[in-house]
């Protein structure tokens, strides 16, 4: 009978994720066929039926639930033995993986990028766009090692560090350009676009606008801030962006922006990691890194 090795263990962890063979094959780096065999060990060793398979996906079963309880814990532990074997070296070096928030990733990815790379030029840096709690999930189940999202997370697990606070934007028409900017009582009154749930930028554009899900029946959504910048300059309504993607978002767009009242409108961007991760004295060093580079 084979034994239970590492390689079951992430292969099925990868599986349960996509929930289906071919992506998680994708993913692994390894052919279909071959981790459908590695499955079938897995379930001869655990001598259980952990997957229910069909044409299109994959589920778990009970016994399945239960046992990806227990592999993410293994995962998340060996991984961060991984990482403790790296805090002898003062210096960021290996896999780092990172996520970043959509209304983040396009705006400041390059900037971090080529600062990362200058500085810690051995670092092999990993990264995945998603919604905050995506994310924070990832970070949970050792899937990531930090993540680039909008605070507070209110998650006791993680060490959060602030990079720098923005304010939001109104974006309307061009044909608007100089007219009087509305009153957040007002704003919930208009043609109001935002992003999908799911996306922390839509909460608090709602909280400043002081409106509850699902908002007035004439509130339209979008999966990006272009798409949201692009439906503006077509007449289609009005939105709120963050000050970073103004640059990129409206030179191509028929589009007028203005700051908002006082109180504006704000959010805190910061970098979080795992209480647990031994590399926590390293990270700093790359926080600090990253001040430098977006200030």
């Amino acid at each position: 009978m084979n034994a239970l090795t590492l390689r079951h263990i992430r292969y099925f962890e990868a599986l349960s994720q996509h929930g289906h063979f071919g992506r998680a094959a994708e993913a692994c780096g390894i052919s279909q066929p071959a981790l459908s065999i590695q499955m079938k060990e897995l379930e001869d060793i655990v001598g259980s039926p952990l997957l229910e398979r069909s044409a299109r996906q994959v589920r778990l079963t009970g016994v399945g639930e239960v046992f990806l309880l227990r592999a993410r814990d293994i995962l998340r532990a060996v991984d961060e033995l991984a990482s403790l074997a790296r805090t002898a070296s003062e210096e960021l070096t290996g896999r780092v993986r990172v996520g970043l928030i959509p209304t983040v990733a396009p705006y400041l990815l390059p900037r971090v990028i080529r600062a990362l790379a200058a500085r810690f030029p051995d670092l092999d840096l990993r990264v995945r766009e998603a919604v905050t709690q995506k994310l924070v999930n990832d970070l949970g189940e050792g899937r990531l090692d930090m993540a680039i999202v909008a605070l507070p997370t209110s998650e006791p697990s993680l060490v959060e560090h602030p990079l720098f606070t923005e304010e939001f934007v109104l974006v309307r028409p061009l044909a608007d350009a100089g007219k009087p900017v509305p009153r957040p009582d007002l704003l919930r009154e208009m043609r109001l676009l935002l992003l999908e749930e799911g996306h922390c930028f839509r909460d608090q554009a709602l909280s400043f606008c002081k409106m509850s899900p699902p908002g007035p029946r004439d509130l339209m959504e979008a999966s990006s801030l272009s798409t949201l910048v692009q439906m503006v300059g077509a007449g289609v309504g009005i939105t709120l962006i963050p000050q970073m993607a103004i640059e990129t978002e409206t030179r191509v767009a028929a589009v007028s922006v203005a700051p908002l009242e006082e109180p504006r409108p704000s959010r805190t961007i910061g970098l979080v990691w795992r209480r647990t991760n031994p590399l926590g004295k390293q990270f700093k060093t790359l926080l600090d890194v990253l001040k430098e580079a977006i200030s």
